[in-house]
Order: C-alpha cells, then sequence, then structure tokens
C-alpha cells in the first residue's frame, strides 16, 4: 500500500462508518429505513478485514487475471487493484449500475491504481462470454442468486488453481444452495467457508494438479 491507496480506502472506511451508524439508527427506530432505490445507494462493502483477506489470496499468484463480479463503488476493486500492480497481474470488473461504476473509476484514479483496471458496465453474467479464457481469481459479489449463473459462466475459463471467493455466504441462506452444490461437490473443486467478515466461500479450481 502507499499513501495515496491509504487515503482513498480512508474515504471509504469513513463511508462505511457512517452507513453502519445509519443503520444502526434504522435498526432502533431512529430513522426511517430508505426505499429500495436508496438502499441500492448505500457502499455496502465487503468491509476492510475481507479487503485484507482477497489482496492477500490476489497478491499470492503470479501475474493473475483477476474478475470482480460486482463493482459496486468500487471499494473490494482498489484491493484487488493493488493486488494485480504487486504482482504483475489486471483486473477486470463488471457492475450493472454506471453512476456505480463511474464513481469506482474515479476512486481508482485517485488511488492510482487505474492503469491496472478495466471497467465494464452491463449485465455481468452476459459479459463473462466476452472474456478469453485464463481467470486466475475470480470475486463474486453479486446478488446472491446471480451466483450459480456467474459460475456457469466463468467456469470454463479458469486455470488450473483459479481461486474464487464469494461473499455474503451465511449458514441457511437457501439462495446460495444451489452455488454452493456447484462448488462443493465436483472432484474438480476444491471449497470450504471461511468466517471473515460477511462470510465467505473459497473455492479453488483443480486444486491438486501439479
Amino acid at each position: 500500500m502507499d499513501d495515496r491507496i491509504d487515503a482513498v480506502l480512508d474515504v471509504y472506511h469513513e463511508m462505511i462508518r457512517r452507513e453502519q451508524d445509519e443503520r444502526e439508527r434504522e435498526r432502533r427506530g431512529h430513522a426511517p429505513r430508505p426505499a429500495e432505490d436508496g438502499i441500492d445507494r448505500r457502499l455496502l462493502a465487503v468491509g476492510p478485514q475481507t479487503g485484507r483477506f482477497i489482496n492477500l489470496l490476489a497478491r499470492s499468484l503470479s501475474a493473475p487475471a483477476i474478475l470482480e463480479l460486482g463493482t459496486s463503488y468500487g471499494y473490494s476493486g482498489i484491493w484487488l487493484a493493488e493486488a494485480a500492480r504487486a504482482s504483475g497481474g489486471r483486473l477486470v470488473t463488471m457492475e450493472a449500475k454506471d453512476y456505480k461504476s463511474a464513481f469506482a473509476r474515479e476512486m481508482s484514479a485517485k488511488a492510482g491504481l487505474a492503469e491496472h483496471v478495466e471497467f465494464r458496465v452491463g449485465d455481468a453474467v452476459e459479459m463473462i462470454g466476452d472474456l478469453p479464457a485464463g481467470l486466475d481469481f475470480v470475486l463474486l459479489d453479486l446478488p446472491n442468486q446471480l451466483y450459480l449463473p456467474a459460475l456457469e459462466a466463468f467456469a470454463p475459463k479458469l486455470n488450473p488453481g483459479a481461486i474464487i471467493v464469494a461473499d455474503n455466504i451465511r449458514p441457511g441462506r437457501r439462495d446460495v444452495a444451489a452455488y454452493l452444490d456447484a462448488v462443493r461437490g465436483p472432484p474438480d473443486m476444491a471449497s470450504l467457508p471461511v468466517p471473515v467478515g460477511n462470510g465467505l466461500e473459497i473455492s479453488r479450481f483443480r486444486a491438486f494438479e501439479s
């Protein structure tokens, strides 16, 4: 990390703190819950613990091709872009909302990481088809019902040893059950839950190939 990245992360962390305070006020009934479009305007970031974790995982790879599904406002992308810069790799990040992608692009430029990131706007599951094969790291942070379609789209493009990180995996969530069956069942995939942040599922494709 350097001063520019730290400064950008500080901005995000202040946004996260303010958002947590607002949600606590809503929980206590001291503020009205926002409408659906208001919720969509929230950061809803993976948080510092998960950010550091995915940064370490991506940094462990050599010149990785990194794919982020669900740019949102770009917090996790800062961690992944820093890992791409450090390891000689590159990040492609996909987001459905253009205003979120624009904010993320601006923050990556402020962090000095823009040249290591390619931003794409549209339907992530459809856009995966335009990617070349050779993915080494994937972060899944889409609406949970899209996890399985996304996996089916990018799985043929994974390199042996590729790492997949799925966020927001909590015990008992029915909307991720099919995804978990898909990554925990096949013999060419090793996968386990990790109690970091909002709950992660870490999977590795063909983990035991030499």
